[in-house]
């Protein structure tokens, strides 16, 4: 071993895969006191009590074993009536669904399964920092897609087809987004399903904030017509109903799909940890959803008095209409998005993530959640307003 080194030990794919945009200035904040965080995207609740007594319930009782390699029935059987009711989606809990790690896993199996070496994936940018990187190491190429604040960060069909070549095989999309915020409604979707159909792409829609919008409701890009065959609906529980650490994703989609991907989530984690479904199974319960309802409105008022605050330091930001995240501009300052947030953390103690971190189209803007406690966000104000007068 004392001979070996780096070059010859690790694959050349993981070599090449950059470190994420975000990782450095969590390290640089880990251990500082007085640092105000924006740059975590977790909400600040806890699971409910009543989810949570239920897993002491269970644990207490012995639910200890594997579940199905695809998850508990009941389970399933849950979120499909939960899609139906919510979304007008129809999927069938025994074939066209599996119960994942966290929606990260979901994405992770729908991306090996789907890509060949030299395949093109289309992804509107800015977008989640992992799917690039997961898309380099099943050694496909990510062609980015440029949205405009101007637009409310939407994805047009213009832009779309301007990247669209003969390698183009898949299309990422993530509505509501994370870091911008926007949102696409059904007019908006239409002329994009229309164009999935004319190239013949599939889709993985990863919907992880589908339930936190303010204003207008969430339209599934799996419910435009014609789209359901050709599209992986991605989504879980961390976000909506405070369940980070429970990791429970799920993925509906075609029987072709769904079936090779349940084959390596068998060879690699078995099943999803039974106590989680079972969280998850009790947060779709009425007093869950009534919990999940409370926390969306909550992020609402902070929505509204962080996005204000904002303007009024002169940092302009479009109005983020989904997810828990304002993209406000920094391209006035003067200042690229790395230097910016690097600033601001070592001179005012205030964590955000830098737009670059979300791909190319990020450059000029900075991420920050405000998923966390409104006294904390208006100190945060409070400290940037100071950091803009400084500049």
């Amino acid at each position: 071993m004392s001979s070996m080194t780096k070059s010859n030990l690790i694959t050349s794919l993981v070599q090449e895969m950059p470190p994420s945009g975000i990782r450095k200035f969590f390290d640089y904040a880990s251990g500082q006191d007085n640092i105000i965080s924006l740059g975590i995207g977790e909400p600040d609740f806890t699971t409910p009590r009543a989810v949570r007594e239920a897993c002491i319930r269970a644990l207490e009782e012995g639910r200890t074993e594997y579940t199905p390699n695809a998850g508990l029935l009941e389970l399933r059987e849950s979120i499909a009536g939960y899609l139906h009711t919510s979304y007008q989606l129809d999927y069938d809990p025994v074939h066209e669904m599996m119960v994942t790690i966290g929606s990260s896993e979901a994405l992770d199996l729908a991306l090996r399964v789907l890509i060949n070496p030299g395949d093109e994936i289309l992804v509107p940018s800015p977008c989640y920092v992992s799917y690039s990187p997961i898309t380099g190491l099943c050694s496909g190429t990510t062609v980015e897609i440029e949205t405009s604040a101007q637009n409310g960060f939407k994805l047009t069909a213009a832009e779309l087809e301007s990247k669209i070549t003969l390698r183009s095989k898949l299309l990422i999309l993530s509505y509501p987004s994370n870091p911008t915020g926007g949102i696409m409604s059904y007019d908006d979707w239409l002329p994009i399903a229309q164009l999935v159909e004319k190239h013949d792409l599939v889709v993985i829609s990863d919907e992880i904030y589908a339930e936190l919008t303010y204003g207008a409701k969430h339209v599934s890009f799996a419910s435009m017509p014609g789209m359901k065959d050709r599209t992986l609906l991605i989504s879980g529980f961390s976000k909506a109903f405070a369940m980070t650490g429970w990791r429970i994703g799920y993925v509906c989609g075609p029987e072709e799909l769904i079936e090779p991907m349940l084959k390596i989530h068998q060879y690699t984690v078995m099943c999803a940890p039974i106590l989680g479904q079972i969280a998850a199974l009790e947060s779709l319960k009425p007093h869950g959803l009534e919990a999940k309802d409370r926390m969306m409105e909550s992020y609402n008022e902070r929505r509204r008095m962080f996005v204000t605050g904002l303007r009024q330091i002169g940092l302009p930001c479009h109005e983020p209409q989904g997810a828990f995240y304002a993209f406000p501009s920094i391209a006035h300052t003067g200042l690229t998005s790395d230097l910016f947030a690097e600033r601001l953390l070592k001179e005012m103690n205030v964590l955000a993530v830098p737009g670059t971190a979300f791909g190319q189209g990020g450059e000029g803007f900075i991420r920050c959640s405000y998923a966390t406690s409104v006294p904390k966000l208006e100190q945060a104000l409070e400290r940037m307003q100071q950091f803009m007068q400084q500049l």
